[in-house]
This record gives C-alpha cells, structure tokens and sequence, in this order.
C-alpha cells in the first residue's frame, strides 16, 4: 500500500474551487439520498434474510455455483458462510446476475425439493421488501452477457459502497482537486474530470467483464486528477506526506516523480488483491489523467498555483534596513555598512538587502566583510534577470576593486561561469573557464561547466569561439556532447 498526499499549494478562498465542493456535494448528496436508503432497505431485507430458511437452502447452491464458475473469491464466500456471516455473503449474490436468474427460474431449489413452498414464500416476501434498484442500474455491472450500458461509465464515479469508502474519496478529491481547478479553470477541470472518471471506468470495465460484480466509486476520476497534479507541477519539488504499508513519513520530491510510483502501486495492488478493491479503475484514472495533462500542457500554458507567501515574521530585518538607510543618510557609512551586514545576516538571499551592503563594503575593499558580501552574492539562487545583472555587475567590481585581490574558490569560479553564460556575459565566463583550468584541473564539475560555456557560445551564434575551446574540451571533456559536434565540424 502507498500513498501520498501533497502538504503544499491549499486552496485559496480568494478564488475559491467551487467546481471541486460542487463535486464532492453531488457525491455526498447521491450517497445519503438514494444510495442510503436503498442501502438501509437492503439491511431491512437482509436482516429478513438470516433469520429465515433463505440461507440454508439457497447459499449452499451459490456457493458450488461459485465453484463451478472458477470465481476468485469463492473459498472467501465458502468462509463467510461457515461462519454464518451472510450479510457481505447476500451482497455478492445478489450482484451475481446469472445465478439469481437460475434462483428465480426455480433451477436452483426445484419444485421437486420438499422445501420448495417455504423457500418460494420466504423469497417472496425478502424480495418484496427489495427497494427498487437504484445502485445497480447506475453502476457498472461486470456480469455475463450484461446489457451494455455506456453512460454507467460516468454515472458509477458518482456512486459509493459506504460511507467511509465516500469520505476517503472525498478528502482525496478535494486535496487534489482544488490545486487543479484552479490551474485549469472550472469549465476545463470538469470535463477533465469527467473524463477521468469515464478512463477509468472504461480500463475497469475492460479488465473485468464477465467476472461478475458491480463497480462504483469516484476513486478513478479521483486517480486522474492526481495523475494531472503530478504532471502539472512536473519536477518542480513539492512536500509530501506518504505511508509505504507501514512506513509513514514526510518527503519533498518532485511532483512528476510519484505517477511511476502509484501506477506501480496500483499494478501491484492488483496482481495482489484479493478483488475487493478496483485498482484498475485507479490505473485508468492515472492514465487518462496524465495524458489530458500532458496534451494540455502541449498546446498552451498552464501556470501551476504556488502557495501563498506567508507573512514574514518580525526578524528585526526591516529595523536594521530602517537603521542602515538613516546612517547612509547621515554619512555614517561604516556605521551603516554593520547595519546592513546585519539585516543580511537575518535575510541572507534577499538581493537589496546584499546590494547595499556590498555598496558601502566596497569602500574598504580590503575588509573581510566585502569578500564575504561578494561571495553571498554569487550565492543567490535566484535566475531572472535582475539577480544575474546584479551578480555580474558585483563581480566585476569584486575584480577591480579587492585588495590585495578577488578571493574566488572553484566553486563559485562554476557558479558564475552558468550565471554569467546564462546572462550572455561571455567574455567574463571565458576568463572564469581559463582560471578554472589553471587553478582546478581536477574539479568534479570542471566538464559540464566547459560544456555549457561552449554550448552557450553556439546558441548565440558565436561558432568561432565556441570552435577555439575544442582543444580544451577534448582534454577536460570528451564526453559532452558539444566536444563531439564541434570535432565533427
């Protein structure tokens, strides 16, 4: 058994996933209106049913009939019998179609048995007091030579067999729902959803015809939205919390990552499974899904919610940024420049935060704290364009200015040669690439890194140069790719 139930992205109630509690109403509403009594006066007939002679003479017979049709849980319903558990034991007969015809047709007790008249007044009366069928003839019915009924496709996803099996449908279609509505859009996330729920019922009905049975449960379509979570946030790394049979934890992985591992689980469960559950329907529901998803994503942009940032505590951040700018403005700069060392030290990716100290660092350009403030910088993981403008224009001050000279680790000398190739700065990310080979012919990620300064080269059209590094990338990087198309040509 394996699940995962993302812990990120919550609805927002500013736009609130109407579409989802619409859903989850209609599901409630079918199963306490009509399912719920239907399934009471099944337990009032049930109940009938023990108590009477119905048992001893017609589910012996059920369950040689059983027998002789190969049926998986046959040695189940042989147990459950021999412990007098008729309730579950009814409910499978009764959804045996072909053996409830035999029952009625008088072929299963016989005129010839002497009991024959207190069997027939007995299932008279059980059947009277059957409510007229509201589950079966909405659900997906798997028995033999079934009439074909393709809108219980849809219809069965909105069907449930109890209560709990509602509930845990539900909280899975809201964790799951909310986050894909309101990507989608209400009318897109709806049809998607109805599709979900006719894949899955239609790879179910594909896996178990004939096999007899009813299946129901919004679990498929549920599947599919799941599969469309994964999809949409693809490798983007969101927190989970996941139970592996009894193993149970918290994980950040990225999204697209768990489709292989619950369309393993669902194949598993099955080959498992002892029929009680349709995990073919989940399988269907996860196929249908991350292809709707991926064709989706295919012909237009999807934005993928983030949550929302939540409200930053009271660090003392903004205090120390108070303090800074009042120094600076009183001409207070080493006074100032402690100030804005502190803020970064409370906020140490925050980019105006790390810009005005390294402004007033700089005036002792021998200090510690101005090489420390540069390497932060080239630190920040942020990738749009004002962090890599800032990142360049700081290093070409840091070279220029530090005394008695930049103090640039291998490390960094890697970071800014992406950055900087990344900026199309790539006269700085040559001189970067040449310092490595001088300073670190051995580093780890010497390769890549002269691979994606050469490639860069070739994206921007600059072939010549990108030609004159093949002797080096021949050396240091024979395996990359543009080391073998720059020798081909």
């Amino acid at each position: 058994m394996f699940y995962a139930i993302p812990l990120e992205n919550p609805p927002t109630w500013r736009n609130p996933p109407w579409m989802t509690v619409l859903l989850i109403l209609l599901n409630v509403l079918v199963w306490w209106g009509p399912q719920r009594s239907e399934h009471k006066a099944h337990e009032r007939a049930a109940a009938f049913y023990a108590r009477s002679a119905l048992p001893a003479l017609e589910m012996p017979a059920y369950l040689d009939w059983l027998d002789a049709t190969g049926a998986k849980h046959a040695r189940q319903a042989r147990r459950a019998y021999e412990r007098k558990q008729y309730a579950p034991l009814l409910d499978a007969m009764n959804q045996s179609a072909p053996f409830l015809a035999k029952l009625r047709a008088d072929e299963v007790v016989t005129p010839a048995n002497p009991r024959y008249e207190e069997w027939a007044s007995a299932r008279r009366q059980y059947d009277a007091m059957l409510p007229a069928p509201f589950t079966a003839r909405w659900a997906m019915d798997f028995n033999p030579d079934t009439e074909w009924r393709p809108v219980t496709l849809l219809t069965a996803a909105f069907l449930h067999g109890s209560t709990g099996h509602l509930l845990g449908n539900m909280l899975f279609l809201f964790l799951f729902g909310c986050t894909v509505e309101l990507a989608l859009g209400r009318a897109t996330y709806l049809g998607f959803y109805l599709l979900g729920a006719v894949g899955a019922s239609a790879m179910s009905t594909w896996f178990h015809m004939g096999q007899g049975g009813l299946g129901l449960g919004a679990s498929g379509a549920v599947s599919a939205l799941m599969a469309m979570y994964a999809v949409l946030y693809r490798m983007r790394r969101i927190r989970f919390f996941y139970q592996l049979f009894f193993y149970f934890n918290y994980v950040s992985a990225p999204a697209l990552l768990l489709l292989p591992a619950w369309i393993a689980n669902e194949l598993l469960q099955q080959l498992l499974s002892d029929g009680g559950v349709d995990y073919m329907a989940h399988l269907g529901g996860l196929l249908t899904g991350a292809t709707l998803m991926a064709l989706t994503l295919a012909v237009r942009r999807v934005e993928a919610p983030r949550a929302p940032v939540p409200a930053e505590a009271d660090d003392g951040h903004a205090a120390q940024v108070a303090l800074a700018r009042r120094l600076t403005g009183e001409m207070q700069f080493e006074r100032a420049a402690a100030a804005w060392k502190a803020a970064a030290r409370l906020r140490p990716r925050d980019a105006e935060t790390l810009r005005q100290w390294f402004n007033l660092a700089k005036l002792w350009p021998a200090g510690e704290d101005f090489h420390r403030c540069a390497r932060m910088i080239f630190a920040l993981p942020g990738k749009d364009d004002a962090t890599l403008a800032l990142q360049h224009a700081s290093y070409r001050t840091y070279l220029d200015t530090a005394k008695p000279g930049a103090r640039l680790q291998p490390d960094d000398m890697v970071r800014l040669v992406r950055r900087f190739v990344r900026a199309r700065e790539f006269a700085d990310a040559e001189k970067l690439c040449q310092a490595l080979i001088r300073t670190a012919p051995a580093h780890p990620r010497l390769a890549d890194t002269l691979g994606i300064c050469a490639t860069g080269l070739l994206q921007a059209g600059q072939h010549e140069r990108a030609r004159a590094w093949l002797p080096q990338l021949q050396r240091f990087a024979p395996a990359e790719q543009v080391t073998r198309l720059l020798a081909q040509g």
